[in-house]
């Protein structure tokens, strides 16, 4: 499958995006069965977090087939490579930087950059993103990404990041395809079962969203 096929599939599977920001590679394994475990299929480890391309290593090989995993906060072409390297298909950032879609879009990897405006997301769209991530989302709104939808095209996807809660998560489902899901799911520190319980909660918010 090529990168916008796999991005797809995963939305399909579950629309959200586990946010490990924290995660030690002594403990991202058990988190992340506790998460699959509660239907979620998408995982990042963000790279100013401890040892991150171990942890990324560790998750490719024991979820590799049954997850999408990936990176987070990647800034660089180099550690793009490093992602790559260690079999990772996800590259996700807080920004629009040119190079690093380009870079990740050339190796048939998932790209999605985070963006605001418009310009930001037709520059993303045209250096080669799979999707975008509408961030922080908590600044805006599901209308802002309905405003955002009269131009942007509805191929590529758009997911929600930052402060989307079970509450919310309905509201924001009528505007977008998927949600990064970062501190409300997961902070440094917790046990798989308190993740599996606030993981289980955003699940059951889905289902009601979702009819």
């Amino acid at each position: 499958m090529d990168a916008r096929q796999t991005l797809a599939a995963a939305l399909e599977r579950c629309p959200i995006v586990a946010i490990l920001r924290g995660v030690k590679p002594d403990e991202v394994e058990a988190i992340t069965e506790a998460l699959v475990s509660a239907g979620i299929g998408m995982i990042e480890v963000p790279l100013n977090s401890p040892e991150p391309f171990d942890s990324v290593y560790k998750l490719v090989h024991s979820f590799g087939k049954d997850a999408l995993i990936g990176a987070g906060t990647v800034l660089s072409e180099a550690d793009v490579v490093r992602v790559e390297n260690v079999g990772a298909r996800l590259i996700i950032s807080p920004n629009v930087d040119r190079a690093v879609i380009a870079a990740t879009a050339k190796r048939g990897m998932v790209s999605l950059p985070g963006y605001f405006t418009p310009s930001e997301a037709f520059e993303a769209i045209g250096a080669g993103a799979t999707g975008l991530k509408l961030f922080p989302a908590e600044a805006g709104s599901p209308r802002l990404i309905d405003a955002h939808r009269a131009v942007i095209p509805r191929s590529i996807p758009i997911l929600a990041v930052g402060g989307v809660t079970p509450d919310t998560l309905a509201d924001w489902w009528k505007a977008c395809e998927g949600f990064g899901l970062g501190s409300g799911l997961y902070k440094a520190g917790m046990s798989p079962d308190e993740v599996r319980t606030r993981a289980t909660a955003f699940m059951d918010a889905l289902r009601i969203a979702a009819g």
